[in-house]
């Protein structure tokens, strides 16, 4: 795996522990699952890694009894990719997180060819929406908000506008830092608990569909680079997803399944105005009943 992150004796024991659990990954999946414990360990903690760890185990564990060796065990492959960025989701606090770090401002120095002794200025473009605001309150506060049309309203009226903030200035500096910081509530967070139950879901009919259909299954797995960004990007994203996989079960039965599925994933990632995925979901309707 990964070379762990810097620091206190107590947090490298947490991440010697997890890395020792990636012994009962599958051989084929290790590689990738260190990779994704990282990353979600960095998103969040490593009891957050953990989880990962249990979701990838519960994987594993249908993968194996699946017949998965005979894949290359794919279906813990995938798993192990397309879990790690679902739960490391894009979501207010992230983005604030990797807009203040030193190494992106270094960068943004490199790319603009810019001397030591010169000033760089950097302008950002933001525009938060009442979704957005209403996602970063603790749940039950979130859905009482969003349960009540004018309050939210009110709300988005008040956050929901365009503006250009300098990041490099100590008050958006110290703004954005401090919504980076809100990491440690996130797990309290309404859009936390949303992101859990979507995966829950998610895993739960990928793992029902497995013994009855093993490639299909993985296919469901990828279909998961549907689901990416924030506010409008992202609802769109989980609006396609939705729709894809809901027509996996049309092919539980079909061995050319994954395949067709395949097809309506590339047809919604290339789809803007939702033409071709309704025209490649109309074509597996018409032939989910054959034999």
């Amino acid at each position: 795996p990964p070379a762990g992150p810097d620091g206190p004796p107590r947090a490298l024991r947490q991440w010697a522990e997890l890395t020792s659990r990636l012994a009962a990954v599958p051989a084929e999946a290790r590689e990738i699952a260190g990779h994704g414990l990282a990353k979600v360990v960095e998103f969040q903690d490593p009891a957050y890694g953990g989880e990962y760890l249990d979701r990838l185990a519960a994987v594993a564990a249908i993968d194996r009894a699946s017949g998965g060796a005979a894949h290359g065990h794919a279906l813990t492959q995938a798993a192990a990719k397309h879990l790690a960025n679902a739960m490391a989701y894009d979501d207010v606090i992230r983005v604030a997180d990797r807009k203040t770090r030193p190494a992106r401002f270094a960068r943004i120095r490199d790319e603009l060819g810019a001397a030591e002794h010169q000033v760089v200025k950097l302008t950002e473009y933001m525009h938060p929406r009442g979704a957005e605001v209403c996602s970063m309150l603790p749940a039950r506060i979130g859905r009482w908000v969003e349960g009540r049309p004018r309050a939210f309203r009110a709300l988005d009226r008040l956050v929901n506008r365009g503006r250009r903030v300098r990041s490099d200035s100590i008050l958006w500096f110290t703004t954005l830092s401090a919504i980076a910081g809100l990491r440690r509530w996130r797990r309290r967070m309404l859009r936390h608990e949303r992101e859990m139950a979507h995966i829950g879901d998610w895993l739960d009919r990928v793992l029902a569909m497995a013994p009855a259909n093993y490639e299909l299954a993985v296919e469901m797995l990828n279909c998961r680079r549907l689901i990416k960004g924030y506010s409008d990007t992202h609802e769109r994203g989980l609006s396609k997803f939705a729709r894809v996989i809901d027509t996996a079960e049309m092919l539980r039965d079909r061995r050319d399944g994954a395949d067709w599925l395949r097809r309506v994933h590339e047809a919604a990632l290339q789809d803007e105005d939702g033409e071709l995925l309704d025209g490649a979901i109309r074509t597996v309707r018409s032939f989910a009943d054959q034999p």
